[in-house]
């Protein structure tokens, strides 16, 4: 009987991984695509946006703080490590933060993670690529499709195939994020 109760479970928690994967996370609905979010995520801020198409991998390693916006077809990945998100980070779309990769090096393409911390007021442009083990430092940048390898030092705006620095951003960051979605 224990083992039809674990099979049943099993098939309900995939199958309900399987609706938000393809439909509830592109709900038209913000509050709604907000609720299922908040029910996975292991920490969700206050005032914090998610638009439609967000994927989530292993959510309960994944933690956003107050007033960030996460845009459309994002993917955040917790399987690897833990997924740090600060307060008042706007991430683009097409992003993909990841907290596994293989190993290039390894005889049988071992898995391998690393924890991504992303700091406060930083502001990630669209179609950027972060790998495991990255810290990206409190009011940093990363222009469009950078791929980023290496820790970011604070307000510092990186670009490119590895993200290299390519300036320095002079903000006082006094802002807090207000995202209003154009529909509810």
């Amino acid at each position: 009987m224990k083992k039809i109760a674990i099979s049943l479970y099993n098939y309900f928690r995939a199958f309900y991984e399987y609706l938000m994967r393809s439909y509830l996370m592109y709900f038209p609905s913000h509050a709604v695509r907000k609720f299922f979010v908040r029910m996975q995520v292991a920490k969700f801020g206050n005032r914090t946006n998610i638009l439609m198409g967000l994927e989530l991998r292993n959510p309960k390693n994944i933690s956003i703080g107050n007033n960030s916006v996460v845009n459309k077809k994002v993917l955040l990945d917790g399987r690897g490590g833990k997924l740090r998100i600060g307060n008042n980070v706007d991430i683009a779309q097409e992003t993909n933060i990841w907290t596994l990769e293989h190993d290039v090096h390894d005889d049988h393409h071992k898995a391998v993670g690393g924890d991504v911390t992303i700091e406060d007021y930083v502001w990630i442009a669209s179609r950027v690529t972060i790998l495991p083990g990255v810290t990206i430092g409190k009011g940093a940048v990363v222009a469009s499709n950078a791929v980023v390898t290496k820790d970011v030092a604070p307000m510092t705006i990186v670009g490119g195939i590895p993200a290299k620095p390519i300036g320095i951003r002079r903000s006082k960051l006094l802002y807090n994020l207000n995202y209003k979605p154009w529909f509810k």
